[in-house]
């Protein structure tokens, strides 16, 4: 028959548990046969409990179609309360859920006892189909053979393995001379070649005797043997109490040897090298594996895995063919539980010492040292494991309900395309919260094995011992880069005894798999010169440069003391691929004692898949035969990089600097290299003497043709000088430490570099020139530079003239301009700027006419840099909020903007509060598409715990926003206690737009008495056909409103808005009133905007000369000017600039508007509210004007009557629409309109509007702003 698992859920309400018999009747497809009345044996039916059943039928019914539950209603209490029934069929996969959610009760509801429940389709889930087998063990019938020990078995087969899987011993298994027979599911494993079977009780009496095993397949009677007739016994035969049986039968073309696999395990003598944990390998081979043996009975010593020792262990299995991999590890228990492997030696018994296969390691297997790992996997010599191991980063996450937390110990077990990993327990996380496995807590492990390919499933589960051993398991998150690939688990359930369906392990599928940016593995060495204080306890850091790219800050940091005097370290990372390898920048933060470090060399190792090409390589070196045939296989090579340093990285010695770059390792000089690379290898793996090794390093050098041309003189070091002028305006000088980083085109950047040692002592200070000088490898022509500061020191705040750069080796500079402020409190907050090179003739240009113009090319760098409006949420939690100093670093596909503090938000004072919305401006140039944020906290201050809802982030010159949901805490305390994130935009929360343009706006306030405003100040921009640009404001916050126009002043500002074409046919300028003394007496401004190809700019002049006040002139606060000048700067081919300047031909006239405004002749049909208007013309609109003066009326808007206003503005053309409404304020303002007449005095043309509605939030439909069509 077909077994069916039925789960029958009872629901978590009172009184939902039933004494009663249960019964359930499964039918198949199209309700044509069904199971009959299946009685539900042995359940206990209790509250919120989940009780399993195997049912067996005759019939295949899957998938079902419904199912019928009911009960007989007997018992003292009878009703009950079905939640759900999930039925799996292990047959054919398919998992259906039934749910229910209701009584079955007399007395509830509808008084049924017996239910018809159908299926909800969208839970339904596809599993791996298994079949049943049975299984027959037939103990000796020999003295003392039973056992009562519990056995395990597992089957191998030529598609892969099946799971261990436990056969519990109840008193009368396994006795002397008896066959027991088990039903078991398997899923498709091919043909069988193999059975493990063993038992874990080594006491006396559990010592077994097995005859022989058999398996029949139910459904098609295939059959297999596995013949025994051994001891499973620590006193008897060999004292294993493991045995695999080689299968047997019809179905198997040959029976496989049994060989005997002599394993020496050589622990390192590196101080507190060994170990008294209990140690167990498995040996990987080309056909299977022989599981997790534990090394329990060494053949040569009695003290096993002690300093210095090779200790040799016998184990037996069923061929592996050619062993592939050792996965060798301990328990972590004992003492001293941490030990330092050097190697292990495999060889078949019986076969010479020269076909031993050797396994380094060199590495501690220990909680607290290197990456923390106890279980490492190993391949052959001359093979690095730390490249060829895949890293899966498991996220594991604890509900947050009561009592979710567990002290269990905690296995996962991956089964991917190509293998399956062994179950590993997760012992070592990575970001160590000391207490494992805590309510809402996010634990992360590190699993280094083999590529399993992609991921289908997931077991995982805990071994129930402790106190609290009970576990809510929330969802599991496997990221791995190396495939490109994060798998989210969701699990969502008790792992317990006593609750739901008391399971403690359990499968799971990925409910999504997102594709994620792809990393390689780079194996780093960091040797350490051998000299007095050589060593350093300072952060290292690295970064790697290549043809296609540089990776990110690579911190090189793991648990053990590293960078010790005379040592050698490795660190396995995973980076970008960024092709061939030209340099790589190495340095140290400089904190701690005895920060000072000398650095002897770097070593890098990678993987590179070359494709064997058969017809060049002839020529180089013969082929053997197999090689020859296949020719277009894809080979994996390592590349090996050496960086020679040989110098001190310290504050006080050689050239103080801090950072170093560092080119690979004589290119040119290649007779020399194969020796020295050679020598260097033998010297730190002290194992190289298998005879392919040499082949393989053959391999690996780059040979004279990959080398690409002039590789000399992009190589060479050279030097930068570069002066650093401050500005002349008041406090322009900074006490912070300033940083620079400098971009060539081609050729990477420099890394950001402090500038510290000037010609001056006091550096930066107003109106002062700073010389420094930078070391880096030849950039090329240079791009573009990145300067911030760190915001300390007493007066933080900078105003930087701008930066010039001298090429020293190309005697060349490069002049880059800014003119702003690096200053929290000033211009847009931000204390990084991004500068790009403008041409010579516009920075001699400044300094010829000095102080008559304010002429700065902020224009041209804002149109060559991006501006990122970043909107950072803090979620609406208890203690959301947090103190700390947040960062930001924003990746593009071609660089990243390094790290930016967000200091100064634009709304609100106190950043970073719960539930509100902050805004920051980020400004960059040319990173690329946008691909990840991380944002972090340096976790100063008081309340430093932070919940981020999500980051916003708009670049209006890309027309592009992005949204990055995060929904997480950044907290030492809460979640994973990381406090910074990596997150990547969500791509259906993201939208496009018409991409902005940069406007250089320069405002004129006339030389009268009174003629400052402190008001806020707006503009909008029109082009042809009334396309224009959403309104401005010119000032950001109410400190720059009252520094900017004053009397007699002129201020710039650059603002990103709408493209409106070519022509720029008027410009709407006022002001909000509010201030002070918000009149104001405009005489002119101008707007500045770049030519198309980037060689020159235009200028358009708007005169208006007139006062924006209420209380001069006619009382009007805003104005339409139209262009009455236009001025052209050209750079031409001979570097000059060309200038002309015209008159603009027939500009649009103001037109005097006479509007007429009818109250309608109905009860309370007057309003006291004020009363906006807009009026649309087919060349634009009027902008929002509020209808103040009533030319009739003292008493404006009063039933029956018409107020007549005067609105000036540039002409409209024809009239089509306009826009009425209310702000709803005094006591009534209920506002019945008949209808409003336009007159254009002009023209002469008059428009009629007609309304004839409420305005109102009371009366019709609710609405205070109406939009009227011309009659």
């Amino acid at each position: 028959g077909i077994v069916y698992n039925v789960a029958v859920v009872t629901g978590d309400i009172r009184g939902a548990g039933t004494n009663s018999k249960i019964h359930v009747i499964l039918h198949g497809s199209k309700g044509l046969k069904n199971s009959g009345k299946i009685f539900l044996e042995g359940g206990e039916f209790e509250r919120a409990r989940t009780d399993l059943f195997n049912v067996e039928i005759a019939a295949l019914l899957s998938p079902l179609s419904r199912v019928t539950i009911g009960h007989d209603n007997c018992g003292v209490s009878s009703g009950w309360f079905c939640e759900k029934v999930v039925v799996y069929c292990p047959f054919t996969g398919i998992e259906q859920t039934f749910p229910c959610g209701k009584w079955l009760d007399e007395d509830e509801g509808d008084g049924l006892i017996e239910r018809e429940l159908y299926e909800m389709v969208s839970l339904r889930q596809r599993r791996l189909k298994k079949n049943p087998w049975s299984l027959w063990i037939w103990t000796s019938d020999i003295k003392n053979a039973g056992t009562d020990a519990t056995i395990f078995f597992q089957i191998y087969g030529d598609k892969g393995k099946s799971d261990e899987m436990k056969l519990d011993n109840n008193s009368d298994n396994f006795e002397t001379g008896q066959t027991d027979k088990f039903m078991i599911e398997l899923p498709d494993l091919g043909t069988f070649y193999k059975l493990r079977i063993w038992h874990e009780k080594r006491n006396p009496f559990a010592g077994w005797h097995l005859n022989k095993v058999t398996l029949l397949k139910t459904l098609t009677k295939e059959k297999y043997s596995f013949n025994c007739g051994r001891w499973l016994d620590i006193n008897e035969d060999d004292n294993e109490i493991v045995r695999e049986l080689p299968a047997e039968g019809s179905l198997v073309t040959e029976v496989m040897p049994v060989i005997k696999y002599r394993v020496t395990v050589c622990t390192g003598t590196v101080s507190g090298s060994g170990t008294d944990a209990n140690v167990f390998v498995c040996l990987i081979g080309d056909q299977g594996d022989t599981g997790d043996r534990v090394l329990y009975n060494c053949i040569n010593t009695v003290n096993k895995f002690e300093k210095g020792n090779a200790d040799e262990f016998f184990v037996e299995a069923v061929t592996l063919k050619q062993v592939r991999r050792v996965r060798i590890g301990h328990d972590g228990k004992g003492g001293s539980s941490g030990w330092y492997l050097a190697k292990v030696i495999v060889r078949e018994e019986g076969q010479p010492e020269s076909e031993a296969v050797e396994f380094p390691c060199y590495r501690w297997l220990d909680k607290n040292e290197d990456d923390g790992q106890i279980v490492r996997e190993l391949v052959p010599a001359g093979e690095s494991p730390m490249l060829k191991n895949v890293s899966y980063h498991i996220s594991v996450k604890t509900g947050d309900i009561p009592g979710a937390s567990s002290d269990s110990k905690v296995f996962i077990k991956l089964y991917g395309e190509k293998a399956d990993s062994s179950k590993e327990p997760l012992l070592v996380s990575d970001n160590d919260l000391g207490n494992y496995f805590e309510r809402g807590r996010v634990d992360e492990f590190t699993l280094d094995t083999m590529d399993i390919g992609k991921i289908n499933r997931i077991l995982i589960g805990h071994d129930n011992v402790g106190l609290r051993s009970g576990w809510f398991l929330a969802s599991v998150q496997i990221t791995v880069p190396v495939q490109g690939r994060q798998y989210m688990f969701p699990c969502n359930r008790w792992l317990d005894k006593d609750e739901a369906d008391g399971r403690v392990e359990v499968e799971v599928y990925p409910s999504e798999i997102v594709p994620i940016e792809k990393l390689i593995n780079y194996e780093v060495s960091v040797v350490t010169g051998d000299m007095r204080a050589a060593g350093t306890n300072a952060k290292v850091f690295m970064q790697i440069y290549g043809e296609t790219g540089k990776t990110e800050l690579i911190t090189l940091e793991n648990r053990s003391n590293n960078f010790e005097r005379g040592a050698t370290d490795i660190f396995k990372r995973e980076a970008a691929d960024v092709g061939k390898i030209y340099k790589i920048r190495i340095g140290h933060d400089g904190k701690g004692i005895g920060d000072g470090w000398f650095l002897e060399s770097v070593t890098l190792k990678r993987l590179a898949a070359k494709m064997k090409e058969s017809d060049k390589k002839k020529k180089k070196k013969k082929k053997s035969h197999e090689e020859e045939e296949e020719e277009t296989k894809v080979e994996e090579v390592m590349d090996v990089y050496t960086f020679v340093a040989h110098r001190w990285l310290a504050k006080d010695e050689g050239d103080k600097e801090l950072v170093v770059e560092l080119v690979p390792d004589g290119e040119s000089a290649l007779e020399g290299k194969y020796q020295r690379e050679y020598a260097y290898v033998c010297e730190y793996s002290s194992c190289m003497k298998d005879s392919n090794h040499t082949a393989v390093l053959c391999r690996t050098i780059y040979g004279p043709t990959a080398i690409p041309l002039l590789q000399c003189s992009l190589h060479c070091e050279n030097n930068y000088e570069v002066h650093v002028l401050t500005g002349n305006v008041w406090g322009a000088g900074t006490d912070a430490n300033v940083f620079l980083s400098i971009y060539g085109i081609e050729r990477g950047d420099t890394g950001e570099r402090q500038l510290k040692r000037s010609n001056n002592i006091n550096k930066f200070e107003k109106g002062q020139v700073d010389v420094f000088t930078i070391k880096a490898i030849d950039l090329g022509e240079l791009k573009k530079l990145r300067i911030c500061h760190d915001n300390s020191g007493a007066s933080p705040s900078w105003f930087l003239e701008r930066v010039e750069i001298v090429d020293l080796k190309e005697s060349t500079t490069y002049y880059f301009p800014c003119q702003r402020w690096l200053a929290v409190e000033e211009d847009d907050g931000q204390i990084v700027r991004e500068l790009v090179p403008v041409d010579e003739a516009f920075v001699k240009k400044d300094t010829e006419n000095d102080g008559q113009s304010l002429a700065t090319l902020g224009l041209e760098q804002k149109a060559k840099s991006t501006t990122y409006i970043v909107k950072v949420k803090t979620g609406d939690k208890k203690n959301a909020g947090t103190d700390a100093n947040v960062f930001i670093t924003l990746y593009g596909s071609k660089d990243d903007t390094g790290i930016v503090s967000l200091k100064a938000s634009k709304i609100n004072k106190n950043k970073f509060e719960r539930g509100k919305v902050d805004e920051f401006t980020v400004e960059s140039v040319d990173i690329g598409d946008l691909k990840k944020i991380k944002i972090g906290h340096d976790n100063t201050g008081n309340s430093t715990g932070w919940f981020l809802e999500w980051v916003e982030i708009d670049a209006p010159s890309l027309g592009l926003c992005l949204k990055f949901p995060c929904g997480r805490w950044l907290d030492k305390s809460e979640d994973d206690g990381a406090i910074e994130r990596i997150i990547f935009p969500a791509e259906l929360q993201t939208t496009e737009y018409i991409p902005f343009v940069p406007y250089e706006i320069t405002v004129y306030t006339s030389d009268i008495f009174g003629a400052g405003t402190d008001a806020d100040v707006f503009i909008v921009l029109y082009g042809s056909d009334g396309i224009c640009t959403q309104q401005k404001s010119l000032c950001v916050n109410k400190r720059e409103q009252r520094m900017y126009f004053e009397r007699n002043s002129v201020n710039q500002f650059i603002v990103e808005l709408e493209d409106v074409g070519d022509i720029i046919e008027k410009i709407r300028i006022g002001h909000k009133g509010g201030g002070l003394n918000s009149g104001w007496h405009l005489d002119r401004v101008t707007i500045r905007r770049l030519l198309p190809n980037g060689k020159g700019s235009e200028t358009v002049t708007f005169p208006c000369e007139r006062w924006l006040a209420k209380s001069e002139d006619d009382g009007e606060i805003v104005r339409e000017l139209v262009p009455s000048a236009i001025f052209t700067e050209k750079l031409m081919k001979d570097g000059t600039l060309k200038q002309i300047e015209e008159e603009v031909e027939d500009p649009l006239e103001v037109h005097t508007y006479k509007i007429s405004v009818f109250t309608g002749d109905i009860y309370g049909a007057g309003t006291d509210a004020n009363v906006f208007l807009n009026i649309y013309g087919d060349l634009g609109d009027t902008g929002e004007r509020k209808l103040s003066k009533s030319e009739t009326n003292f008493n404006k808007f009063e039933r029956g009557q018409e107020d007549m206003f005067t609105i000036q503005a540039v002409d409209l053309g024809i009239l089509y629409k306009i826009k009425i409404r209310h702000d709803n304020s005094m006591f009534s303002p209920d506002w019945f309109l008949e209808k409003v007449e336009i007159l254009d005095e002009t023209t002469e043309e008059s428009f009629v509007f007609l309304c004839e509605r409420w305005l109102s939030r009371k009366k019709e439909d609710r609405k205070i702003e109406r939009t009227l069509y011309e009659q």
